[in-house]
């Protein structure tokens, strides 16, 4: 797992295993964004296995699927809801955290989208996929 930290409480990686969640609930993470549909890879772990470990370390848990294809999917809204509720810090992850913080540059507006925008670009993510979201003012 390769943790990128996109703000004091939004942190974002690639696909995590079981065995990892526990170590993101001992961060202070309180919510686990899975943004990869199931079988996207081979011997990926699914939804159901990653929402069973989170639960039992107290962390609530979201699957909102979204693929380069589909971007940034139909949980958009509930997305930016969970990233602007700073009360419960974020930890999102999808095959290599790119969708992540592309949907996490999506959901901004204005001049917090173009800081977003030169955040995640410092931390080497591509920002296509958002690049086709437009702002809102």
């Amino acid at each position: 797992m390769n943790a990128m930290q996109l703000t004091d409480t939004i942190g974002v990686s690639g696909q995590v295993s079981p065995e990892q969640v526990p170590g993101i609930a001992a961060a202070g993470y309180k919510v686990l964004v899975n943004n990869r549909p199931d079988g996207e890879e081979p011997g990926q772990p699914g939804s159901a296995e990653i929402e069973a470990a989170a639960l039992a370390v107290g962390l609530e848990y979201h699957h909102l699927p979204v693929t380069a294809v589909n971007f940034p999917g139909p949980d958009i809204d509930r997305m930016a809801g969970l990233f602007d509720d700073g009360a419960r810090p974020v930890f999102a992850f999808c095959r290599t955290g790119t969708r992540c913080a592309n949907l996490w540059v999506a959901t901004r507006a204005g001049a917090q989208r173009s800081q977003a925008e030169e955040r995640a670009r410092n931390l080497g993510y591509d920002l296509g996929m958002a690049a086709r979201v437009p702002s809102a003012s």
